[in-house]
């Protein structure tokens, strides 16, 4: 689960923010709420950041791309850049480091896990291992050296392969990173959290166990039907139908005939609507289109072409395993979301947040983090104040991060749907539509004179 997750100049971002997961004192939907009892506090099962365009919501979101990406992925040569997006607005903050930090929960422990970073390199980077009483740094890096506490490091052989990986660990690494690569299995749970735990769907991709929804013996196909008849798609059931050939240009057909073993089943794009099913069948590839089964005026059954499908149909498809695959007591997901309303209905978007907190509890690990534009969500029947945020952008160009629960004035009682559009929150877009209204009265002016 996440705990805390916080950032300083990324993008918009110039100061730092910091999005929290610990539960404030508000009595509002605490039934819900994941105990931490060796830590004396409770974990949110969801956040929902609210704002303008170009407030930040979407920086939030790419920070965490870019943290996955870098820690599982690394740089692949010496001299490649890191990938770091400083604000650029400010010279002094374009030339100082961007930092990250996230406190992360791992069977019941809090690790807390940061790095700083230009352009050019990792400039600091540490490792805490968070208990109820104290705190232990496993290692930290700065100014070129990394260094451990030895009385965390067993024996003389373990500490003296540690140095030997932190030697090897290049500049515009994470030593993290390098220490998976080398068979290090101290830190392992931290970097499985990045590679197991948090997933990310932005508003063109989809949710990884997509290929779970189609087929007679798809494991969520009875759950999408079900959903989908209830949300007025016209949908009936989902299906496959058998491809004689897989259409994809050769050197794409023989990355695939390397990388999918046998067993193995993945869900393959040729474009946004263009999806296949692809797997490895007593040694062959095997190709499959998955279908929307509708019912015709006839009764007969009648197949559909996912392209056939509207955008907000297949929005939905995509998001679906991602509701559904975290609702079991032992699964601990983080799932978030950029512009989860994104070609769905209002109505649809409270339905999926509504699904999701259906099945949190005192058991369910499970957390979801979405932003989006949709404003029927702003509802105290539906979510906490603590669990309502807003990103703000001032004149300067610099992003900030609010929760709703910061405003005192914010009652439970209130209907803070009202407040936010009046903008007593912020997080709404400064539009200056009378001098917009009057450029476009000037123009139609001239062009009839014309």
């Amino acid at each position: 689960m996440l705990v805390r997750f916080s950032l300083e100049n990324w993008k918009s971002f110039r100061d730092r923010v910091e999005i929290s997961m610990l539960a404030s004192r508000e009595r509002q939907h605490g039934e819900r709420l994941f105990p931490l009892k060796k830590y004396q506090n409770r974990l949110l099962p969801i956040a929902v950041l609210y704002g303008g365009n170009a407030s930040g919501k979407s920086n939030l979101f790419e920070a965490l791309t870019f943290i996955k990406s870098f820690v599982l992925l690394g740089t692949r040569m010496p001299d490649a850049p890191v990938g770091v997006q400083p604000f650029l607005l400010e010279r002094e903050a374009r030339e100082r480091p961007s930092h990250f930090s996230l406190e992360i929960l791992i069977d019941g422990t809090i690790y807390c896990f940061e790095f700083g970073a230009t352009s050019k390199a990792v400039v600091e980077e540490k490792l805490v291992k968070i208990l109820s009483n104290r705190e232990l740094v496993l290692y930290e890096r700065s100014g070129g050296e990394i260094k451990f506490d030895p009385e965390k490091i067993r024996g003389r052989e373990e500490r003296d392969f540690l140095k030997y990986v932190a030697r090897g660990t290049r500049s515009n690494q994470l030593f993290l990173t390098n220490s998976i690569l080398q068979s290090v299995e101290k830190f392992r749970p931290v970097y499985d959290w990045f590679k197991n735990t948090l997933s990310l769907i932005g508003p063109a991709s989809r949710f990884q166990p997509y290929e779970k929804l189609f087929g007679e013996d798809a494991p969520l196909g009875a759950y999408a039907e079900k959903l989908l008849a209830r949300m007025d798609t016209g949908i009936c059931r989902l299906d496959t139908e058998m491809l004689e050939s897989l259409p994809v240009p050769e050197h794409v057909k023989a990355d695939l005939e390397e990388n999918i073993q046998e067993g193995q089943i993945v869900t393959f794009s040729t474009s946004l609507k263009k999806r296949l099913i692809v797997a490895r069948k007593d040694g062959a590839l095997v190709a499959k289109k998955p279908v929307a089964i509708h019912r015709g005026w006839d009764g007969e059954d009648v197949s559909f072409d996912l392209r056939q499908e509207s955008d907000g149909t297949c929005r939905l498809l995509d998001l679906l395993p991602a509701f559904k695959e975290p609702s079991s007591p032992e699964n601990d997901k983080v799932i978030c979301i950029d512009e989860l309303g994104r070609s769905l209905h209002p109505l649809l978007t409270r339905r999926l947040l509504e699904l999701h907190l259906s099945n949190c509890g005192n058991r369910r690990q499970s957390q979801l983090l979405v932003t989006t534009h949709d404003i029927l969500t702003i509802d105290q029947s539906l979510l906490r104040r603590d669990e309502m945020w807003v990103t703000e952008r001032d004149a300067r160009g610099v992003s900030r991060l609010y929760s709703f629960g910061d405003y005192k004035e914010a009652r439970y009682d209130e209907d803070l749907r009202k407040s936010y559009l009046k903008g007593r929150m912020g997080g709404v877009p400064r539009i200056l539509l009378p001098d917009i209204l009057d450029s476009s009265e000037e123009y139609s002016e001239e062009e009839a004179e014309r």
